[in-house]
């Protein structure tokens, strides 16, 4: 791996700029986990980095249909060093069931950043979500989850459907003390892996849409201790071949319902924020990756007589970098904080609710934009070799490819923004919140994006509900950039002042970066390396 990337065997925590700065803002304890972050810096850029290449490239997850009886087992083989580390990386999901915070689960999850192995975790979070919010009996199950025992995941996609739960056709038939499920899902993450999964389906009798749809959990075993579902076969897929994902079949299959039937797609949907963060962090984290081996890349490459980095058309790049990483950052911390205050929280739900799914929305759909672009400019920067899969750039420009898609692409995105904005009150808190602190700042460039912020809500508002959804895309990024300018102001220092005017004109202005930046190595290198 050494051979392969500039950045494999360095502590991603101790090059990290930006997000101790962020954490300070947001976090107020984070420095008692300052020696984890450190830790665990050392394990994303080393270990975690290691295996998930040899994943990548040599030992693919292999689906094991029958056991040396030949009983159906429908289990997944890994690769000995991704099961060790699998285990190891269960720990991330501990601190907010523990007393801790959603902000360390998050960070860890940015210096990882690896979609695959990341995914693992995530999918096993959202079970333990759903069992300690809304099936309190099943606490035994959490704890294997959160040791390590054992890995979760969230099967709701249906062929007929994809992000339409509304569509869902597995059957829930109740059976005395538990109910059955008949059906399939189409792309199950985890398949194959999984010992608890949350499955939504629909009981019979129940109203069409997504109202009538209910979780369940289900055990790889039944309570006979024979498999409980079959996994029909794994997919092969372009990115994130560390996670086995594949198709399921429910066949008279035990499940357990978790709390109200009739409560269930609000159940489903809080699961959903909680993997768009995690999908947002790890969009940038794989930005950040690629701006670690291109930064590397431009001290040590030279080209027309001097090294990369000293030509201006490169800093114009790694300035790119540095501003969309940071407003990222600045924007999806946002959005856990207000995950933190209201994550507790059943339907039905209050305005501070509402409002942190709005923020959710914002961060990963806008991060996601970041991460493949910065990924790509991260390949394009290393040249031809860049497109070589013998180096590492190349794998995160592919794995980054999966977050504009994974947890509802933007097309769902920008209609659930439009929902919580105006059917449920979230235009409100969020004028409140950005507008004030963007015309406090008194810069030409926050002014800018005040008066983007309340045009654009002011135009959605003036629309029929069709002309609406036609611009909702658009409005979602504007949204998402005016609240990361003053989010970047914040942070305080000449530094976030810099980055938030290049951020508001590049973004919302939509102008060059201006040509001062590349005198300000500050702004653009992450390196204390003389240029």
């Amino acid at each position: 791996m050494e051979h392969q990337s500039y950045a494999y065997g360095k502590n991603h925590w101790t090059l990290e700029p930006d997000l101790p700065h962020v954490l300070s803002h947001f976090w107020r304890g984070w420095r008692a986990h300052e020696t984890e972050l450190q830790r665990f810096g050392a394990l994303a850029g080393g270990e975690a980095y290691r295996v998930a290449d040899h994943v990548d490239k040599e030992a693919r997850p292999v689906l094991v249909m029958h056991d040396l009886e030949g009983r159906r087992m429908d289990r997944v083989r890994l690769s000995p060093a991704q099961e060790s580390l699998n285990r190891q990386l269960a720990a991330i999901n501990r601190a907010p069931y523990q007393g801790g915070s959603w902000h360390l689960h998050f960070a860890q999850g940015f210096l990882l950043a690896d979609p695959g192995l990341y995914c693992i975790q995530t999918i096993t979070n959202a079970t333990v979500y759903a069992i300690h919010k809304y099936a309190p009996q099943f606490a035994p199950w959490k704890e294997e989850l959160l040791q390590g025992k054992a890995f979760g995941a969230t099967w709701m996609t249906e062929v007929q459907g994809g992000s339409d739960l509304g569509a869902n056709k597995v059957r829930a038939v109740p059976d005395g003390a538990v109910w059955r499920l008949y059906g399939d899902k189409y792309f199950s993450s985890g398949a194959g892996l999984t010992d608890y999964a949350i499955v939504s389906a629909r009981p019979e009798g129940a109203p069409p849409g997504p109202k009538g749809v209910a979780l369940f959990l289900v055990p790889r075993l039944d309570s006979n201790g024979t498999l409980n579902y079959r996994v029909r076969r794994l997919k092969d897929k372009l990115a994130t071949r560390a996670v086995p994902s594949g198709e399921v079949d429910f066949d008279h299959t035990e499940a357990y319902l978790i709390g109200k039937p009739e409560e269930g797609i609000y159940y489903i949907l809080e699961t959903l924020t909680l993997s768009r963060l995690a999908n947002a962090v790890g969009a940038l984290g794989l930005a950040r990756k690629a701006q670690l081996e291109a930064l590397f890349r431009a001290h040590s490459r030279v080209a027309f007589g001097q090294k990369l980095v000293e030509h201006p058309l490169i800093r114009r790049d790694l300035t790119d970098l540095a501003v969309r990483i940071a407003g990222g950052l600045a924007l999806t911390f946002r959005a856990v904080a207000a995950w933190e205050e209201a994550w507790l929280e059943a339907p039905p739900y209050s305005p501070r609710y509402h409002y942190a799914r709005l923020l959710a929305h914002l961060a990963k759909a806008r991060t996601a934009e970041h991460g493949t672009y910065c990924t790509q400019l991260g390949m394009e920067l290393f040249g031809g070799v860049g497109f070589v899969e013998d180096f590492a750039i190349a794998r995160l420009a592919r794995e980054a490819l999966i977050t504009p898609i994974w947890e509802g692409p933007a097309n769902v995105q920008a209609l659930d923004t439009l929902e919580v904005l105006f059917r449920k009150g979230a235009a409100e808190p969020f004028v409140e919140e950005f507008a004030p602190r963007l015309e406090a700042v008194g810069t030409e460039e926050a002014h800018r994006a005040r008066s983007a912020l309340q045009d654009t809500l002011a135009g959605l508002r003036a629309l029929s509900p069709q002309e609406a959804q036609w611009q909702a895309k658009d409005a979602l990024r504007t949204l998402a950039d005016a609240a990361t300018v003053a989010l970047l102001y914040d942070l305080g220092g000449e530094r976030y002042a810099q980055l938030a005017a290049l951020y508001a004109r590049h973004f919302l202005q939509k102008e060059e970066y201006p040509s001062w930046a590349m005198r300000e190595k500050a702004v653009w290198s992450l390196l204390d390396v003389p240029v």
